[in-house]
């Protein structure tokens, strides 16, 4: 009887355990990808064990789905620490029971966190296509920036290179800290790459993630860029290559009341155009961009690209822009080389297939005379003479389209205050350590004398003074001296001090007036 009920309860045992296996993946996701995805994790002091481990289980369960491979995503690991250490690379873990048996047996590495040297090692070596064990070629390449948001560093420099090499920079923070710092290293939208979770709930953020990742390294997709006013730019991943068929882009405005993804282009898998006109163009199949051209300024525009194949079917893709606002000339007005009687004005955009001609308008402020002068079409820049110094103008810069329309700008520019030199300067020598001075400049907006005396190298070192004089005085008595004593005399204006005028007073026994100048 005890034998049948030992037996009784190992199969009620066996009944009861949990199943091993692991839950499905999410239907669409397993083949959807190719790319290399960096994990950049925070194992340093600042990071508890038990901070640690849900960090990897969380890493565990973003990837569970992804297939590995050459033709499908690599995925690494970095750690941070003192001396940060990449404890599996792109080539290491090629099956999902690989790469979840290396995430179970990482250790953390403890010390200070040096995130500064590993992005180092990101840049010149993981995320480098083409160095050894590095990112592939012509693939989309992914960090993932996992940290407490502890003392993250001076990362700012060093994220923005790697974005500029192409790198897709996304951030999840545990803590709650240092939020403009990574505000600014992920790449926009901020909304899609920027996250922050406690450390018990990081499974709510795992499909959003997981999903901006698929975005960025999705086998089939279709981007727009280098948009402007009237021509856009579609890129593809060539699906066709090595196939035989053509590609079929087409293109038009969506409808009234559809919906664009705005600012400059973006990624769709809409596969419409709305019914609306539209433009058809092939391409052929070895080829992964082509360019959009005659489009409308400031109008949302929807794009298709179906790849035509007799050897395999292909999904439609589409994608969603809108176009810039067109900038009519003038947008920008620059003053230059403003002189006494001369001031330069200088205008942008330069728009010589819209513009006529330029019409430029000015006059002095309050209520002077209207001058006027118009240049040609090419030109973004003209010199306006005979001005009046120290004066503030009204200038009005007029481009005249060949639409009919007229643009115009205008702004106040100040031409320089006429700052003549001193006229005279004469010192007579007044016993054996005084001179009088008498100089020569009194003209209208002057407004005082800055006069100063030192004494020579070969006499006392370093005796300087200084003293103001108002505007009217033209003469004044300097009083113990050194011997040698240079004397400098030079005009005050409203604006600016006039060149002044120097000379060196010498003492005798029979002192005689003299004017030498130097």
């Amino acid at each position: 009887m005890e034998s049948h009920m030992s037996v009784l309860w190992m199969l009620l045992c066996l009944l009861l355990r949990p199943s091993s296996t692991q839950n499905p993946a999410p239907e669409g996701v397993l083949n959807c990808c190719e790319g290399d995805v960096l994990f950049l994790l925070d194992s340093s002091g600042s990071v508890s064990s038990y901070e640690h481990s849900r960090m990897l289980s969380f890493l565990s369960e973003l990837l569970l789905p992804f297939s590995l491979g050459e033709d499908q995503v690599r995925v690494g690991l970095l750690q941070v620490g003192t001396k940060p250490r990449l404890e599996f690379g792109f080539d290491t873990h090629t099956t999902q029971s690989g790469l979840q048996g290396a995430l179970k047996n990482t250790k953390p590495l403890r010390g200070d966190t040096n995130t500064v040297e590993a992005l180092r090692m990101v840049k010149e070596w993981v995320l480098r296509p083409g160095a050894a064990d590095g990112a592939r070629a012509g693939l989309p390449r992914v960090l993932v920036w996992l940290t407490d948001g502890v003392k993250p560093g001076d990362v700012v420099g060093p994220m923005a290179e790697l974005r500029d090499q192409g790198v897709a920079v996304l951030v999840v923070s545990t803590g709650h800290g240092n939020y403009l710092v990574l505000r600014e290293v992920v790449t926009p939208p901020v909304e899609d790459h920027l996250y922050f979770v406690d450390i018990d709930d990081m499974s709510i953020i795992t499909e959003d993630l997981r999903n901006a990742i698929i975005e960025i390294i999705r086998a089939e997709r279709i981007n727009v860029r280098d948009v402007s006013t009237n021509t856009a730019t579609l890129q593809w991943r060539p699906v066709l290559s090595g196939l035989t068929g053509f590609y079929e882009i087409r293109f038009g405005p969506v409808p009234t009341g559809g919906t664009g993804a705005g600012g400059t282009g973006g990624t769709g898998t809409s596969p419409s155009t709305g019914g609306s006109q539209y433009q058809r163009i092939t391409q052929s199949a070895d080829s992964s961009t082509t360019r959009l051209t005659g489009l409308k300024p400031d109008t949302t525009y929807t794009a298709t690209l179906t790849p035509e194949s007799n050897e395999q079917a292909f999904n439609t893709l589409s994608v969603t822009f809108t176009t810039k606002p067109e900038v009519l000339s003038p947008a920008t007005v620059t003053i230059s080389d403003s002189g006494p009687s001369s001031v330069r004005v200088s205008w942008g955009p330069v728009q010589p297939d819209s513009v006529t001609s330029y019409y430029i308008e000015y006059s002095a402020l309050p209520r002077g005379k209207l001058n006027a002068v118009t240049v040609g079409r090419t030109q973004n820049s003209t010199l306006l003479r005979d001005l009046q110094p120290d004066t503030t103008y009204l200038v009005t810069i007029t481009a005249r389209h060949a639409t009919g329309k007229e643009k115009a700008m205008s702004v106040k520019v100040c031409t320089q205050e006429v700052t003549p030199a001193l006229a005279d300067l004469q010192l007579t020598t007044v016993g054996s350590d005084s001179v009088q001075v008498d100089w020569k400049g009194s003209v209208a907006g002057l407004r005082g004398y800055w006069l100063t005396w030192e004494g020579q190298r070969n006499s006392i070192p370093d005796q300087r003074s200084s003293l103001y004089l108002p505007p009217d005085s033209l003469s004044t008595r300097l009083s113990h001296l050194p011997p040698s004593a240079r004397v400098c005399v030079s005009p005050i204006y409203r604006s600016a001090r006039g060149e002044g005028l120097c000379c060196t007073a010498q003492f005798h026994s029979d002192a005689l007036a003299y004017g030498y100048q130097s």
